[in-house]
């Protein structure tokens, strides 16, 4: 990316952002490109979009447009793309071609994976030629440079230059300086009770007088660490569950590195297990509830199919969050579901022995670049301010790798559906069945998660062999997890999940309040009686090692 690129707005940072995370195996632009060609191919539609954008420009060229931005499209919201006539015209042009391309994808006969990726590349394309992207184009910024006498042009330079050389060239999305694990993050008080080469397993000091007897174990990703769940006080699920009189355990995994890389799924399920047994140990139950996590749900599903295979009955009634079980419905994720791309993640992990945190968090950004990417861009270069100090995007730049073993795992989960499938896959021994996960299951999804669609995760209602509760909440895939209670929180409850769950929501209710109150409520009736909390937490089998948050969470790329 050169340094001229910062006022051109021309496609080569985003061409050569996407390219480098595809030769570390993630994005695969040109299959993205090919299905966009196609999408123009296909029976007159490039002529139709041509020429209704050549409809639209030529009205807004002469000032007869009413095309408008979208509503929360941040880029135009200065005065002067409405008063001045010359960018107003610039602005409805540029609106006139987004639209002839999301058209142009949007009516192509193409398999729904193709056409997610034509629409991969249409986003690329059309968010990377915003002219708000350039100086000239951007008159807020043309404003402020005027205001502080080019000292913003100054400092976004400098911004430029060290994101080039210390963050791959991309924009910071966060300034972090000021927010810090251990001091207003993660804060929540506990201590590390179980460690082991993969994970660290927190137990929280509980907040009530009287705790339900059954302990909850909360499973996080394994490809991210564990504090998104207790962000700071106020926006922490773990702060909230343990002031509804819960017991609260959470695994904290370990950042793997190349040693690491045979790492798989049976590595993971057993982490699973050594923590519930834990959590039974030093709580004196039988049995426990859980929540898993997007991913982390995945694993703890493979571990209740395991525990049922077994005979073992040490779970009560789990919770899934924004977990994916189905991969087969249309999803952005798709446009990276091609035999090329996963052959060519599959080599890069192996012979890496890890897929680096930085090329997985490549696939997430791209995929929304006007949010992630020129955000940032107009923000931090052409702007010259510091980005946002907010504590999510804190968490999401502490990356973690994923180990080769599991990369391989869940990219054939991915490519063949196996969650699925009865005997899909085998997980400690036992060949996995959902069908066998016969206790209550709790199931939230979001309402506008791009990475893992509701409609996917409320396939596991249909899927699991005893009674389901899903319920709707009207965020995103990190927004669904962090959802403290507020004047506007709001979810979707409706009846008992069928087959269909765009039937499902026909018939959903809005109710007021986050899903985790609702969560809680169904929680802590299938927790145990209440009992006096405990005065110390651990046990002479397990006795506290360090404070929470432990020390895995501070391991590096």
């Amino acid at each position: 990316m050169a340094v001229t690129d910062l006022s051109s707005g021309d496609l080569t940072p985003a061409l050569d952002a996407v390219q480098g995370a595809e030769d570390a195996g993630s994005i695969d632009l040109r299959a993205a490109v090919t299905s966009l060609g196609r999408a123009a191919l296909g029976s007159g539609r490039l002529i139709r979009s041509g020429a209704g954008f050549g409809v639209e420009a030529a009205k807004a060229l002469a000032g007869r447009s009413d095309l408008a931005p979208a509503k929360g499209d941040r880029r135009f919201a200065d005065p002067t793309w409405v008063d001045h006539p010359g960018y107003r015209r610039v602005k409805q042009v540029y609106l006139a071609f987004s639209k002839a391309m999301d058209d142009l994808v949007s009516d192509a006969d193409l398999e729904w994976r193709s056409k997610e990726r034509a629409r991969f590349a249409a986003g690329i394309l059309t968010s990377s030629l915003a002219p708000t992207n350039t100086l000239i184009g951007n008159p807020a910024a043309i404003k402020r440079a005027m205001e502080t006498a080019g000292g913003s042009l100054g400092t976004g330079t400098r911004h430029f230059v060290d994101d080039l050389l210390h963050n791959g060239g991309m924009p910071r999305q966060v300034d972090a300086s000021n927010l810090i694990v251990g001091q207003n993050m993660a804060v929540t008080p506990g201590a590390v009770v179980r460690r082991t080469e993969v994970m660290e397993l927190i137990q929280y000091t509980p907040t009530t007088p009287q705790v339900h007897a059954k302990p909850l174990v909360i499973v996080p990703p394994e490809i991210n660490k564990y504090y998104f769940l207790d962000l700071a006080p106020g926006r922490s699920l773990v702060e909230f569950a343990l002031s509804q009189g819960l017991q609260v355990f959470i695994i904290s995994w370990r950042n793997p590195h190349v040693e690491h890389a045979g790492w798989d799924l049976d590595t993971y399920a057993g982490a699973v297990v050594t923590a519930i047994d834990t959590a039974r140990e030093i709580s004196g139950s039988d049995d426990v509830v859980t929540l898993g996590m997007c991913a982390g749900g995945i694993t703890m599903a493979t571990v209740l199919s395991y525990l049922a295979a077994t005979g073992s009955e040490k779970v009560a009634a789990a919770g899934f969050g924004v977990t994916l079980i189905d991969w087969n419905i249309p999803s952005p994720v798709g446009a990276f579901q091609s035999g090329r791309l996963l052959n060519v993640a599959r080599r890069k992990s192996r012979s890496a022995g890890v897929l680096d945190a930085r090329s997985l968090g490549s696939v997430f950004t791209w995929m929304r670049p006007n949010d992630l990417v020129w955000n940032y861009w107009v923000n931090n270069y052409l702007m010259g301010r510091k980005p946002p100090a907010f504590d999510i995007l804190a968490w999401n730049a502490d990356k973690t790798n994923l180990p080769s073993a599991l990369h391989q795992q869940f990219l054939d989960m991915f490519e063949r559906n196996r969650l699925v499938q009865p005997g899909g896959l085998t997980v400690l021994g036992e060949p996995f069945d959902m069908s066998s996960i016969k206790m209550d299951t709790y199931v939230v999804g979001g309402l506008s998660d791009h990475l893992t669609p509701w409609q996917g995760c409320y396939r596991a209602t249909q899927l699991v062999g005893g009674h389901s509760t899903f319920v709707l909440s009207p965020t995103g895939h990190i927004q669904t997890p962090v959802s403290p209670p507020s004047p506007k929180a709001y979810h979707f409850t409706g009846p008992q999940p069928g087959a269909d769950p765009e039937a499902w929501r026909a018939q959903a209710t809005r109710q007021e309040g986050t899903w985790w109150n609702h969560w809680a409520e169904w929680t802590t009736s299938r927790a145990g009686d209440l009992l006096g909390a405990p005065e110390t937490l651990g046990s002479a089998a397990h006795p506290p090692l360090v404070a929470a948050p432990g020390t895995y969470v501070f391991e590096g790329p």
